[in-house]
């Protein structure tokens, strides 16, 4: 249950996403059961290909706990992550993440699943040991109707 509750944060930042026009995705980092970090899409806003909700809301936390190791540390973000974000998650030392839809264009997940289960990488030689638990598919209905309804509005032919 707890894992939705911190979803529909997450879905939250997304819709503050919509509201500027940005891809629809937002993101909160959880400690200890509560939101340190927020973030969503600032991608156009900024003009900063590393403005995405996952970034913002991991460097959110690490302000708030006054060190970059989120060590204790969960991510809910409504769309899978991107390979920097993954990779993020990976620096910060991230031990959960949870997402809502598939990023089937640029999702991280599937190559982390590809590189940990590959007998000669690093990865799955034990040299990560803060490989952080992936968790897909919450409340996916949810964040994938926020993605849909945005590309469908955009996509709107003009009049």
């Amino acid at each position: 249950m707890t894992d939705e509750i911190f979803m529909k944060k997450a879905l939250c930042e997304a819709q503050k996403a919509f509201d500027f026009n940005e891809v629809p995705i937002g993101a909160v980092v959880v400690h200890e059961g509560k939101v340190i970090g927020r973030g969503h899409n600032k991608i156009e806003r900024r003009q900063d290909p590393c403005a995405h909700a996952e970034i913002i809301a991991i460097t959110a936390a690490a302000k708030k706990l006054g060190t970059w190791r989120l060590d204790d540390c969960e991510l809910f973000v409504s769309v899978e992550p991107c390979l920097m974000c993954l990779g993020a998650c990976f620096q910060s030392r991230i031990k959960r993440i949870v997402f809502g839809t598939d990023n089937i264009r640029f999702g991280g997940e599937r190559y982390l699943r590809v590189l940990t289960e590959a007998t000669d990488s690093p990865l799955s030689q034990g040299a990560y040991i803060r490989k952080p638990e992936v968790v897909g598919k919450v409340l996916e209905e949810e964040c994938r109707a926020v993605l849909q309804a945005f590309f469908k509005q955009i996509r709107k032919p003009k009049e």
